[in-house]
């Protein structure tokens, strides 16, 4: 990324170039101090085909919500009725569930709260046909078929 970045930029002044080799340097010597490399969580693979259909639902998803918000708050009458529910986090593995709970706050009208311990995503919708929506369970569907099939099932 620092060759990149002095491609791109074209500055070649030499203190700028001594600042980002000792930058880079105390990065690199910071990584390997706190293990980062070393560290064997969630493997980040998924099924390419299938992040690329859900990346083009959930923008579907987002721009629907978008018009169902901007209707409910430019209408005479403020078709609104703030909720907070817990919902199933259905979701397979730990990152399925992030995935779920931030694709939840991508969605206008609902934010998520927080996971309480039995697998639940606390979430704050607009109105409570939003969080139907969620409970129906398309969502949860779309990011269980993007989830890589494993032998094993975290939960």
């Amino acid at each position: 990324m620092a060759c990149l970045w002095l491609l791109l930029s074209g500055m070649f002044k030499p203190m700028l170039l001594i600042l980002g080799v000792l930058s880079v340097a105390v990065v690199v010597w910071l990584a390997v101090r706190m293990r980062v490399l070393e560290h064997r969580g969630q493997p980040i693979y998924f099924r390419f085909l299938h992040i690329l259909e859900y990346w083009a639902w959930l923008v579907w998803q987002i721009f629907l919500s978008n018009v169902d918000v901007t209707r409910r708050v430019w209408s005479r009458k403020l078709d609104i009725k703030p909720t907070l529910r817990r919902v199933a986090a259905t979701p397979d593995t730990e990152l399925g569930r992030v995935i779920y709970a931030n694709s939840i706050t991508l969605t206008p009208g609902t934010t998520t709260i927080n996971f309480t311990p039995n697998d639940e995503i606390l979430v704050h919708a607009l109105h409570e046909d939003s969080l139907a929506e969620l409970e129906k369970g398309d969502m949860a569907a779309h990011i269980r078929d993007v989830e890589p099939h494993l032998h094993f099932r975290n939960r």
